[in-house]
């Protein structure tokens, strides 16, 4: 008997089906000999500060860094019931071993070896690696299970990766938010991604347009010119001096350029090109993909790979046969032969999976009866195995020159020789409402060098430079793939900030801290997004730093360095860090806070401030602070605002007229009496003497 555990339930019930495990039990199915359960995602996540140390439920300064010694998991409320049957699964004495059938990546292997640490078990692992849930290709991942340490490397790298991600999160934004008195959360991949945004915003904002000015003449039809003269008074000039003379053909050259077909999709290109199409966010092309191949689809879309190993020459052209069947598409290969195919295999660039191409199970699937984010996904993945397997794109460019006035001006054409894979282009505009645009000739006059044009007319245009655009998705995506690029070596494997399997998932976590909102197609930085990237160190928001950490995550799953060694810089970073935040000044720590003090401190006569969940000494080394939610006046629903705050450290009590009793569930009037003693802050109450005009203190 062996265990099976995968990642979600819709994964297990597709292995399940193939191993002939069809017996359903609470949390698992079973077969004769195997059982097959599945994880929920991440099952078990690293616990919180305060799990390691009470004190850390409060965010003092004075207690960072907080690097744990040896790190905890904990298993989420809501997944509890599903870890008990994993984890008695894996104590159990009747199976011989288990298999990670995890989704075949960094995450994939994290989530399996939490669970499985976190259970105790020591039953041996093997594990399964596969790109997509088609029968076949899971009854050939089982017939080549390979043992778990052959990716004990991978598995070092997805350790070390959610680590330090913990580390910086916890560290950074409780260092900051506790040196601003103002919540700014900062993360590893995150902040550098903002500063993009950020910076992008700035030299839109910082834009001064520039005008300049084009001069053009026609011969006889032709238009050719002269642009971007910056001086009027020198454009003008050129006006007049080409006005009514010659002109003469200096060079007349054509050309056949090539466009060779583009690559088939890894997660980026797909999720670059699903927001240039249809405004699909890259979570929602993710979610979409991810489904696709959970239904068997497609393959695995987790991947960096634009490429299909040298032996899927038969896959590949039976799934092209179905594509262009369900989609009512020529023959690609009716003129030209077979290896066409071969262009789009590569076995040195498919390192864990493959490009995205689909499946054959396309054939037995309506994609009008999907949902609607996933029938547009697949279209795209599968015009593009159409398109990447096609004919190369040829046209004639031509380009004329002109000698007028002393300057050079110059027109180009272009004559589509044979359409290629750019067929496709116009079909996806058709089909899917593509804002692609069918190219079409521009024939030029036949014309000869040295060949004379007398009397030309010259008119002259005004325009203006423009900003850089605004990130979208697509281009945002982009540049995190080729962030700090420049930095490295030509020979260094280059992965910018993320993976493609986590790019998404860093946008919206920058949406959803109102760092950045989308308008449209447009990812914009708030004004906290730009606040919090002001005050950060240049390293915190280094898209080289964070590259060059991805890229030793990739060293590591190769075994080139070691987990102690990747982390001792991250620990390193944060001592950097904390060093820095002791720097600086304390005038400039205010810079969040409306300075307008509700009181002064009646400990040490500082002046009071409100923040977030208190009102606060302003002095460090004094520790008043007066919560607006306590245990004491929760008792009467009622909390402390500015204007009680201020009465009472005005005179240390505040008649309150709506105390609330729960035992006579009426509301009832009393004085507050606020007491400073032993570090911390006392509350009593008085009431109105009902026998005399005094009134008698209660606590």
């Amino acid at each position: 008997m062996y265990l099976v555990i995968a990642e979600k339930p819709s994964v297990s019930n597709s292995i399940a089906k193939v191993l002939g495990a069809y017996q359903k039990k609470d949390g698992y199915l079973e077969g004769r000999d195997c059982i097959v359960s599945w994880c929920l995602g991440h099952l078990a996540e690293y616990v919180s500060p305060d799990s390691y140390d009470e004190r850390f439920s409060k965010w003092n300064y004075e207690d960072l860094p907080i690097i744990p010694d040896q790190w905890r998991l904990a298993v989420s409320k809501d997944k509890k019931e599903q870890f008990a049957v994993v984890k008695e699964l894996l104590k159990r004495n009747d199976i011989a071993y288990v298999v990670n059938a995890c989704d075949a990546g960094r995450e994939g292997e994290l989530i399996f070896k939490r669970v499985y640490d976190l259970s105790g078990s020591h039953m041996p692992v093997k594990r399964l690696w596969i790109s997509s849930l088609e029968d076949s290709a899971i009854e050939k991942g089982f017939r080549e299970l390979r043992p778990a340490s052959e990716y004990e490397n991978l598995a070092n790298a997805a350790v070390c990766r959610a680590q330090a991600d913990w580390l910086i999160g916890m560290n950074a934004t409780r260092a900051f938010t506790t040196k601003y008195f103002k919540r700014l959360t900062v993360g590893r991949v995150q902040t550098p991604t903002l500063c993009m945004l950020v910076d992008r915003g700035n030299e839109i904002a910082n834009f001064r347009k520039a005008k300049y000015f084009n001069v053009a003449i026609d011969l006889n039809g032709m238009k050719l010119e002269k642009q971007k003269i910056f001086d009027e008074a020198d454009a003008e000039a050129l006006l007049h001096m080409c006005q009514g003379n010659e002109a003469v053909i200096v060079k007349e050259n054509s050309t056949d350029r090539i466009v060779k077909p583009p690559e088939l999709y890894d997660l980026t290109t797909l999720q670059r090109e699903a927001n240039r199409h249809y405004g699909l966010t890259a979570q929602q092309t993710l979610n979409a993909a991810q489904s696709l191949y959970e239904q068997k689809l497609i393959t695995y879309p987790r991947t960096d790979s634009q490429f299909l190993t040298e032996d899927m020459e038969d896959t590949a052209a039976n799934v092209i046969r179905v594509v262009q069947s369900k989609y009512g598409l020529d023959n690609p290969f009716s003129d030209f032969p077979k290896p066409i195919i071969f262009q789009v295999m590569n076995n040195r660039k498919v390192s864990d999976h493959h490009a995205i191409i689909p499946t054959m199970e396309l054939e037995k699937t309506d994609p009008h009866d999907l949902k609607v984010d996933e029938e547009k996904v697949l279209f795209l993945v599968s015009l593009r195995l159409l398109e990447a397997t096609g004919e190369k794109h040829i046209f004639t460019e031509t380009v004329v020159e002109a000698s007028c006035g002393g300057e050079t001006f110059s027109t180009k054409g272009k004559v589509i020789k044979h359409v290629g894979w750019k067929q496709f282009e116009e079909f996806a505009k058709d089909f899917a409402g593509s804002k692609a645009e069918q190219e079409k000739d521009t024939v030029l006059p036949k014309v000869k060098e040295g060949q004379r044009f007398s009397n030309v007319s010259a008119d002259m245009s005004e325009h203006y430079t423009t900003p850089p655009k605004t990130y979208s998705e697509d281009t945002l995506l982009a540049a995190m793939e080729t962030a700090g690029n420049k930095e490295f070596d030509e020979n260094t494997e280059k992965k910018g900030l993320g993976t493609p399997a986590t790019r998404a998932n860093i946008i919206e976590k920058l949406v959803n801290s109102k760092y950045v909102v989308r308008k449209g197609k447009q990812l914009i930085a708030t004004d906290d997004g730009k606040a919090l990237i002001e005050v950060l160190p240049d390293f915190l928001k280094s898209a080289s730093m964070t590259a060059e950490w991805e890229n030793q995550l990739l060293d590591m799953e190769k075994g080139k360095i070691a987990p102690d060694q990747f982390m001792t810089g991250i620990k390193g970073m944060i001592t950097m860090m904390l060093n820095g935040c002791d720097q600086i000044p304390e005038e400039d720590t205010y810079r969040f806070q409306q300075r307008e003090s509700i009181g002064v401190c009646p400990v040490c006569g500082s002046l009071v401030y409100e923040g977030q969940k208190n009102f606060y000494c302003s002095n460090r080394e004094c520790g008043f602070v007066l919560w607006k939610e306590n245990r004491y006046l929760e008792r009467m629903k009622k909390s402390i605002d500015s204007k009680l705050a201020a009465e009472l450290l005005k005179s240390g009590q505040a008649t309150v007229k709506d105390f609330y009793s729960y035992k006579k569930d009426k509301y009832f009037e009393a004085d507050l009496v606020m007491e400073y003693k032993d570090g911390r802050v006392n509350f009593s109450m008085v009431f109105p003497d009902r026998n005399s005009s005094g009134r008698t203190k209660h606590k």
